[in-house]
Order: structure tokens, then sequence, then C-alpha cells
């Protein structure tokens, strides 16, 4: 379950599209005793570069391109806008479990909001609630209003939808003040945000009957195409592409295994093709060329997992699967102003 839970969460952090990309992550989670009650997370392009946590009780820089570029008086703020949430997402939590007539066990609820921009210039904005795993509120820029995904969220809903000049304000700060932020902090970060590493592509097999898995890794940005050739032609039958993973120095690695027996690969020809920042990696799998794991796995995919691990620790989700082909997030309240925070304080459901 943690597995997957793992992967899910992931799949969900590095599928979007687009240039650049802040977003945010608040969770609630009750029930777990050893974990810390609320969690607020910023990340740009799909890095993490802010945290707190109702332990710590303190925002702290994650880069150290935000160390030199954010003084105490943003810091401060931000800790001050992680400590209300907190107090709010304490009802919120409590509220909800009335609502789903839940005394026990345990439960979350989490908040999303971002925004991307693109090449072209375009952009764009989301904003999500959800609840133990499931949809539970998101905002249409559109019409200007919520959506709900189960009746316990029509009430949140209606009184949301009440407040058209806040949802104005939530959608402002989606198109305008966010976009502001995330180049704000992309210029903080040029040199780590805006380079480009190639992806080192390897053929791994575990013992010679074993499916043979193309692992790249250590590329960034995160955008990386891998396929497989049989003879020339594309190959997509028997093909398991795996999750995009952070590694511990922020670039990523994925894979992808051939699921065919040994005899198949060794009597046709069979290529992995690698595609990143528009240079083509191609390898023709031949026993030569694979490198066996008899001894211990790879130490790039240990690392890059242990570090997702991590982050999914840091970011406090409970039953993600919710987001796993979404796009979304949101903070529901807080000023537009420009002031020193680009995070938002959030209102009770």
């Amino acid at each position: 379950m943690m597995r997957d839970v793992l992967l899910l969460l992931l799949g969900a952090h590095l599928a979007y599209a687009g240039t650049h990309s802040l977003r945010y992550f608040y969770t609630a989670v009750s029930g777990i005793s050893d974990f810390p009650e609320f969690t607020m997370v910023g990340l740009v392009d799909e890095g993490q570069f802010m945290y707190f946590d109702s332990n710590i009780m303190k925002a702290v820089p994650k880069t150290e391109w935000m160390r030199q570029s954010e003084g105490a008086d943003y810091w401060d703020e931000e800790t001050q806008i992680g400590i209300g949430i907190h107090q709010t997402y304490k009802v919120n939590i409590q509220t909800l479990k009335g609502r789903f007539n839940q005394t026990t066990g345990v439960h979350s609820f989490q908040f999303m909001y971002g925004c991307e921009l693109h090449d072209d210039g375009t952009k764009g904005g989301y904003m999500q609630y959800g609840y133990d795993g499931e949809d539970f509120l998101s905002l249409d820029k559109s019409s200007l209003t919520w959506t709900a995904a189960n009746p316990q969220a029509v009430i949140t809903k209606v009184k949301w939808d009440s407040t058209r000049a806040e949802t104005k304000s939530e959608t402002n700060y989606l198109e305008n003040i966010c976009i502001e932020w995330l180049q704000k902090y992309v210029r903080y970060g040029k040199d780590t945000l805006e380079r480009k590493v190639s992806p080192q592509v390897s053929l791994l097999q575990k013992d010679p009957l074993s499916p043979v898995t193309c692992h790249t890794t250590g590329f960034y940005p995160s955008g990386v195409t891998i396929t497989w050739q049989k003879n020339g032609q594309d190959h997509d039958e028997d093909v398991d592409l795996g999750e995009l993973i952070i590694n511990e120095d922020g670039t990523f690695q994925r894979a992808s295994t051939l699921n065919v027996k040994p005899e198949e690969w060794k009597n046709n020809k069979f290529s992995c093709v690698v595609e990143h920042q528009g240079k083509t990696i191609r390898e023709i799998l031949t026993e030569d060329k694979i490198k066996t794991n008899y001894a211990p796995f790879p130490i790039g995919i240990i690392i890059g997992i242990v570090v997702a691990v991590l982050l999914l620790i840091v970011i406090g989700v409970a039953g993600y699967k919710v987001y796993q082909k979404k796009k979304g997030f949101k903070p529901v309240n807080g000023s537009d102003d420009g002031s020193n925070s680009s995070a938002h304080t959030d209102p009770k459901a």
C-alpha cells in the first residue's frame, strides 16, 4: 500500500506539463499520534523550496537559493500563515468527520493550489480540496463557483459560492499574483531551475530470466520519453512504464520494463529509445549491454526511492489517489495584495 501511494503521489507531482510551476500542498491528518497534525509544502518546478509543520511551528527554506533570497520578514509571515491555517484545518477535519459520521480512524483533509507558466506565455491555475483520498471541492474559474464531488461537500459549496467577491480574488491570485511569485522564484533559482542535464541510460536485469529494464537517471528537467522498438518498429506491448522519481540532487529518474522472454529479445532487435530536451539516446538490447544486479541494486535507484519516500512523509499525504490524474490546488482566502508571502490563508469548511 505504501508503495502504491508513493507512486501515485510522485505521478501526480511530476506529470504536470508547463515550463515553470508553483504549487502548495496543505495537509491535515488526524488519528496518527507520531505525525504532524498539519504540514504546508511549497514546490517550484516539482522541487520543494519551503516547508512548515505543526510540530516545528516554523516555516523554513528547503533550497539554498531561497535561503539566500528571502529574509526574516518573509519567513516570519510564512510561519504565521502556517500557524493560522493549522488551527483552521483542525476545525475543518473535525467538521468533515462529523458530516461523514466518523468518530475514529485515520483521516486526512488536503488542499492544493498553484499556477504554471508555459513557453508560449500561456498560464494556468488550479485549486482543489480532497478528503480521505477522494475529491471534495474544486474551483471552476470560468463560472467562479465551486464544484462539489459528494453530498457532504455541498454545504461548503453553497457557503463559499455565496461570497463571489472572494472567489474573484482567488481567481485573480491564480492568474496574476501566483504567476508573479513564480517568476520571482524562478529568478531566484535560475541556475538550478533552468539547468538542462541529459539522462544516463542503462539496461538492467535482475537475473537471466527476468524482464529487462531501461533505466534513465540524472536528468533535468523532468520531461522524458522512454519507448521500445522491435526490429525498427514501435513496440508498445508488454511494456511497463514506471513513475518519475526525484533523486537526492533534484534530478529525476524513470524506468521502463520490457516484459518479454529472453529468447524473444535475443532473436529480435530490441532498442530502448530515450528522448529528453530534443536529444535522443538509443540503447540496443544485447547481452553485453545489460548490467545485472545479482549484486546490490543500483545505488541511483535506491537513493531515488529513499528521497521519494522522504518527500511523501514531508508532504504528509494520506490516501492521495484522488490527485493522480488531476491538476488542482488552491488556498481559499487570504490577501492578494502582493505582500511578502506567496502562500494563502484558508476558510472554514
